[in-house]
């Protein structure tokens, strides 16, 4: 078995099992309108100009710029309407010398036109003729054919996280599926003789499973796929034989509890089992989830999350998130949301460890606060009533009073 308590710093954590993870998981075709969060598996480009044509940014009239030259309200340009482009229509107008025709917001150009006079820069003198009060330049109010794109322009990269922008740009370019990259599934195993599920009331010394739902939905929130694989009892064979389905069943193993210094906790052993390298880590230098076993089997991540719920929500964003982000392909990762606040107590910390600090944040007399939340690593709530985290570098010996702090917002 690998050395116990293999420390490593939190900077390295992931990088630990970065040099030994493939690129990616594969690629699929996914419908366009469902792809919010996946990842691109190649650069995909525009097949066509957007838009197709020169389209009104106003209402107003269509007009050949240089007829409006010289004009204002004193010395009005006299134009001749002589017909419309409806909207969603094709231009079957077209102007000459000294003419105009109705425009809408969006809608094609009458046929010669240049640019567009805004309705409430003219007057209507009668049923076919308008006053243009001032001039406008050629291209004014216009968006001009293959403006937004042009054919064959890259239009989203190879890596990238689709957002809902994203999702509107391909749709508008008829781009109605797109190639992503596979969801990398994680298996998740909740491991300890106390375990019980949540709809079953817990006996004498039992408490309900919620790890493996909590870290359920952070997969899903980084866009993994979760897979249970169930509950296990404190013993080597067991948890063996339900690593090694697990292992079967995902690109990341991710163990809940059984990483702790004590002669029922498993996981390294576990781990050191399924195949070489085994473990390549035990041990973060943060607080809480100090305690966190890391390895590769089979070219897949093995990640042993600690039991206590605050711990492992810690452990996750600096292990389990940026491995799923890899698998993905994903070039850059979405950053977490951060805000900045005034600490109303002091945080004590030791150098040479980063502790993560659960914090609640209001505003007082326009200012934001944040006011640490110091309770025990192995309490549910000490989670629920926190609005985010404050982490504290390994070079520095905690945070005063009265300091700006950056939060980690949830």
């Amino acid at each position: 078995m690998s050395e116990f308590f293999k420390v490593v710093a939190p900077d390295q954590a992931f990088q630990v099992l970065k040099k030994h993870m493939p690129a990616t998981v594969g690629a699929e075709m996914v419908d366009t309108a469902g792809a919010l969060g996946r990842v691109t598996a190649e650069e995909i480009t525009s097949p066509e100009d957007l838009p197709a044509f020169a389209r009104s940014t106003m209402d107003g009239y269509s007009v050949r710029a240089q007829d409006t030259f010289g004009a204002s309200e004193g010395m009005p340009a006299y134009l001749e309407v002589v017909g419309e482009v409806p909207m969603g229509k094709a231009a079957e107008v077209s102007l000459a010398t000294g003419q105009a025709a109705v425009a809408y917001t969006g809608g094609m150009l009458a046929g010669s036109a240049d640019a567009v006079v805004m309705v409430e820069r003219t007057q209507k003198v009668d049923e076919r003729t308008i006053e243009v009060l001032r001039p406008v330049a050629p291209g004014e109010n216009v968006v001009q054919s293959g403006e937004d794109v042009r054919r064959g322009d890259p239009v989203l990269p190879k890596g990238q996280v689709i957002r809902p922008q994203d999702i509107g740009g391909a749709l508008a370019l008829g781009l109605t599926t797109l190639k992503v990259s596979r969801k990398p599934r994680v298996a998740i195993v909740s491991t300890g003789d106390e375990l019980v599920a949540p709809h079953q009331r817990p006996g004498p010394g039992q408490i309900r499973d919620i790890n493996t739902y909590t870290i359920s939905g952070l997969v899903s929130s980084c866009g993994g796929l979760p897979i249970h694989v169930g509950r296990v009892e404190d013993d080597f064979e067991a948890q063996k034989s339900v690593a090694a389905e697990a292992l079967d069943m995902g690109d990341i193993v991710v163990f809940s509890a059984g990483s702790s210094v004590s002669s029922r906790d498993l996981t390294a052993s576990v781990f050191d089992s399924l195949g070489d390298p085994g473990v390549l880590a035990h041990g973060i230098a943060i607080k809480p989830g100090k305690p966190t076993v890391m390895g590769m089997a089979d070219g897949k991540p093995l990640i042993g999350l600690p039991g206590n719920p605050v711990s492992a929500m810690v452990v996750f964003d600096i292990t389990v998130r940026p491995a799923i982000y890899h698998l993905s392909g994903c070039v850059r990762p979405p950053t977490l949301p951060t805000t900045t606040a005034t600490l109303t107590r002091d945080i004590p910390s030791q150098a040479g460890r980063e502790d993560y600090v659960q914090v609640r944040l209001s505003e007082q007399d326009g200012t934001l606060e944040a006011e640490p939340i110091f309770g025990k690593s192995n309490l549910i709530y000490t989670l629920v009533r926190a609005d985010g985290v404050v982490r504290v570098p390994l070079e520095k010996g905690g945070i005063y009073a009265g300091e700006e702090v950056s939060v980690r917002v949830y």
